[in-house]
């Protein structure tokens, strides 16, 4: 498998007709052990992934969270919020079909956020990012993006999505910083800097 990062480059999306993003991370317990540890683990901790459709500079819709198709007409979607990080392959997704991608929105940002209060990045373990061809119509796993677990941030600038022309492509971004929890400007204004 393919593992993308910053120093790759852009990477060509022709003939990529729909480009999913899975992230994924697991509950861990910090270092509580016994039945607070198994507690912890259980409740597990909250990430977002949140795709960030760009004009230019200016953020126009936001996929995740509570909305799920900003754009209304399926081209950007957002699988739901995975509020534990329990389970099995990817804990939320966000998929584009890049033709009904209005020609304003220039860029989309993957933004992974552990934007709830109480939630944070180092509750979480194995956190990874995963690239996915869905042109198919079945999601064929084509790159990973693996995050550095050394932050104390509760954002990650995972990837973007740049127009250029008629075609797309996929830029690792792979930065953090902070984010203020709950503020939803605070994490356009983030996206926006990357």
């Amino acid at each position: 498998m393919l593992t993308l990062t910053k120093e790759d480059g852009p990477a060509d999306l022709d003939g990529v007709t729909h480009l999913s993003i899975g992230v994924s991370w697991d509950p861990t317990a910090g270092t509580s052990g016994g039945v607070l540890g198994a507690l912890r683990r259980k409740a597990g901790t909250d990430l977002d992934l949140i795709a960030v459709a760009m004009q230019g500079a200016d953020p126009v819709r936001l996929a995740g969270l509570d909305s799920l198709d900003p754009l209304g007409n399926r081209a950007l979607v957002h699988s739901g919020d995975n509020q534990t990080g329990r389970g099995d392959g990817d804990d939320e997704t966000v998929t584009v079909e890049f033709a009904g991608v209005p020609r304003n929105v220039t860029s989309i940002v993957f933004v992974a956020a552990a934007f709830k209060k109480g939630s944070s990045f180092q509750k979480a373990r194995n956190i990874s990012f995963k690239v996915y061809d869905a042109s198919g119509g079945s999601a064929q796993q084509v790159a990973d993006i693996w995050p550095s677990l050394l932050t104390q941030d509760n954002g990650c600038a995972v990837a973007k999505a740049v127009r250029v022309g008629d075609s797309w492509k996929l830029e690792v971004i792979n930065v953090t910083g902070k984010i203020k929890q709950g503020d939803e400007h605070a994490l356009m204004r983030f996206a926006v800097s990357k």
